[in-house]
């Protein structure tokens, strides 16, 4: 869910306030789970083409704004980060689910653990996925 006004988060990031920018943070930010590229292109519909999608989710990762998960079909889902990402600087270092039912993707508030990475190796980012089902399809089941 999104936490701020889309137009205070772009007004915090140095980025120019348009309709297109404010759609996409409102569609990201209208569930608790992550979104993929494909699923933000039907909801938009013809009010953002492909290609200014794919800059403006660009923008958005770049600035800390959004962070990726790829889900276990190889497709990027776009999630809000937390207040302490920045520019290049993810912290957004979280377990993340992938519901085997109906395929969404939940980032939980579970840190991931810490780990030795070999010597001559830079860590860039972490990613911990777990499988399974999620809440609201348990509960129908």
């Amino acid at each position: 869910m999104l936490a701020n006004d889309p137009t205070e988060i772009l007004k915090r990031n140095q980025l120019k306030n348009t309709k297109q920018r404010v759609r996409v943070l409102e569609e990201i930010g209208a569930d608790d789970a992550a979104i993929s590229q494909p699923d933000l292109e039907k909801k938009l519909g013809k009010e953002i083409d492909r290609v200014t999608l794919y800059r403006i989710l660009n923008a958005y990762e770049d600035k800390g704004i959004l962070h990726r998960i790829i889900d276990h079909n190889g497709t990027a889902n776009y999630a809000i980060c937390s207040s302490n990402c920045s520019s290049h600087h993810h912290q957004d270092e979280h377990v993340h689910f992938n519901c085997s039912i109906c395929a969404k993707v939940y980032c939980l508030p579970v840190n991931v653990p810490q780990i030795t990475i070999p010597n001559g190796f830079k860590t860039e980012s972490i990613s911990f996925v777990a499988y399974g089902v999620c809440d609201k399809c348990s509960a129908e089941n």
